[in-house]
């Protein structure tokens, strides 16, 4: 159940009455923090398992909750689509999205909710970004976007992920005939290897576990896109070029050249502000220990809160992120 904290222009000039504004350090700053109305518990919702975001997700769920005292964790969804809805309906505290499906919910186009604005969606702290990769078993002989044979059976990741979201579209403009297989990504890895399905295409923070278990035991391919694919794609979706490093797996030895969207934690505007200062506090005052559950939160750092473009933030995210030198968009406080 979420609990209301009257309206943020309230919730603000309380939490800055008892002191936030005098505070020299986070942990300074939550010792004045009022934590009566704080849940019991909450639940982050994540993706399926094996890909990024179910580790990632109830990494964070778990280190908080032990930091606070509270009962926490990941709850395996559909991935972003599905988390929007979760969060936007008071489901789910939290969830995790990219920026592409949240640019849609946000406009009332969600696949899973078309024509509802999701309107009670705020943004918690950035997470990491997202590369599109691609495996196939190198058996197959594929080894780029070029060489996927028509009507070929490609694996997208869970229905409504960011995955089945973007990556059949981008296919499809670069000229793919294929048949769309849904699942999650331990399942797919597994299809693949059972040559069930042809490839499998997903979208995930690196090292996807899926990706290094199917790899440690078969021989494949690991690849992008090509420079006029990238070219082609970046101007038609909301993704930018990146390259996935080498060192990433241990199936490539150079640079994997691609597109990425950026990943933010997402909550119920109807969280508590003191509440979520001190989600985010955790959070992002300790990247040592968010890097120990997973890589990619090496990009989990509070000065990367400049890659969310377009979902309003959280009252409690936004005092956090100023009270340590962040200037949020005046545009985008929620």
């Amino acid at each position: 159940m979420l609990h209301r904290f009257t309206t943020p222009a309230v919730a603000a000039a309380a939490l800055l009455a008892v002191g936030f504004a005098q505070s020299s350090t986070p942990a300074q700053a939550q010792e004045g923090c009022d934590r009566s109305d704080f849940p019991e518990s909450f639940t982050v919702g994540t993706a399926s398992q094996g890909g990024t975001y179910f580790t990632y997700g109830s990494g964070w769920a778990n280190m908080v909750a032990e930091e606070l005292g509270l009962n926490a964790g990941g709850e395996v969804t559909g991935g972003p689509v599905q988390n929007l809805a979760l969060v936007q309906t008071g489901d789910l505290e939290f969830g995790m999205t990219t920026m592409g499906p949240a640019s849609l919910a946000l406009a009332g186009e969600s696949p899973l909710a078309p024509g509802l604005v999701h309107d009670q969606v705020r943004a918690i702290f950035p997470m990491y970004v997202t590369p599109f990769k691609i495996m196939t078993l190198a058996s197959s002989g594929i080894d780029s976007i070029g060489s996927i044979p028509a009507g070929a059976t490609i694996g997208v990741g869970p229905a409504g992920g960011t995955s089945d979201t973007y990556f059949p579209a981008m296919l499809e403009l670069l000229g793919v005939e294929f048949d769309k297989q849904n699942g999650g990504a331990s399942d797919l890895a597994g299809q693949l290897q059972d040559g069930l399905i042809d490839v499998f295409a997903f979208a995930g923070g690196v090292p996807i576990s899926a990706f290094s278990q199917l790899e440690a035991q078969v021989d494949v391919n690991i690849f992008g896109f090509n420079e006029d694919e990238i070219a082609a794609v970046v101007e038609a979706f909301p993704v930018a070029p990146f390259d996935i490093p080498a060192d990433t797996y241990t199936s490539t030895d150079a640079d994997v050249p691609t597109v990425s969207m950026w990943n933010f934690a997402i909550g119920s505007a109807d969280l508590p502000d003191c509440f979520v200062y001190h989600v985010v506090g955790t959070v992002m005052s300790n990247n040592d220990a968010m890097r120990q559950i997973h890589s990619a939160a090496a990009a989990t750092l509070p000065e990367n809160h400049t890659q969310n473009p377009l979902i309003p933030w959280h009252p409690g995210a936004v005092l956090w992120f100023e009270e340590n030198g962040y200037d949020i968009d005046d545009g985008l406080e929620g």
